[in-house]
């Protein structure tokens, strides 16, 4: 469990609110407009079809909230986006905006939701020559923490098999500049990858649809 996630995650049911504690509540009709302003990027219930944007949906809700902290905080780069649909198509934001537009008990609320979702993986293009280069490294690097393949939520570790190749492309620059927080054994791991192993990695995930 990350760092983030220890501080603020807590249970969360489901019932004519969201309840923790007795004192933090989520009606359905604001988690429903939460919900709305996410799926105008992410997709209906977090089932991306931008290869440029995260599948979330199915994700553990540890890594989603933790993720959505990281971005409030400005832990992780937020290069402007465009909304693709919605009343603000058009309109740039960031998701470090977004993020920090969110009260802790709607970011509980709607990491909860999704990762009750199913994970919808991507139907792309992938390097078939590179596939089995990519699960050697995996194999050897990462399935300790991402295991079968990156295709397990419990892990809390983030879904990666059958995520969209853009998306993980730019997730690993993103790691390799230091923009992205990692765990120290992540870090180590990272070092051990160079250009080469990186892109078969990636295409490895890939190509799990």
């Amino acid at each position: 469990m990350s760092i983030h996630a220890k501080k603020y995650l807590v249970p969360l049911f489901l019932g004519v609110s969201f309840s923790v504690s007795g004192f933090v509540n989520v009606s359905f009709a604001d988690l429903a407009k939460d919900l709305e302003g996410c799926a105008y990027c992410h997709g209906k219930d977090g089932a991306s079809t931008d290869p440029h944007v995260p599948i979330i949906g199915g994700m553990s809700a540890i890594v989603l909230e933790d993720a959505m902290i990281a971005y409030s905080d400005e832990e992780r780069s937020c290069p402007e986006y465009e909304y693709p649909e919605g009343p603000d198509k058009g309109k740039k934001t960031t998701m470090c905006e977004i993020a920090d537009d969110l009260s802790k008990k709607e970011t509980k609320a709607i990491a909860e939701y999704l990762a009750g979702k199913p994970f919808v993986r991507a139907k792309q293009e992938f390097d078939a020559t590179l596939v089995e280069k990519g699960k050697e490294v995996h194999d050897e690097l990462c399935e300790k923490c991402h295991a079968e393949a990156g295709s397990l939520a419990s892990d809390d570790a983030g879904m990666l098999a059958g995520q969209w190749i853009p998306y993980l492309e730019h997730t690993f620059k993103d790691y390799a500049a230091g923009t992205r927080p990692m765990t120290k054994k992540m870090k180590k791991k990272m070092k051990k990858l160079d250009d080469e192993s990186t892109n078969a990695l990636i295409q490895y995930y890939g190509s799990l649809q």
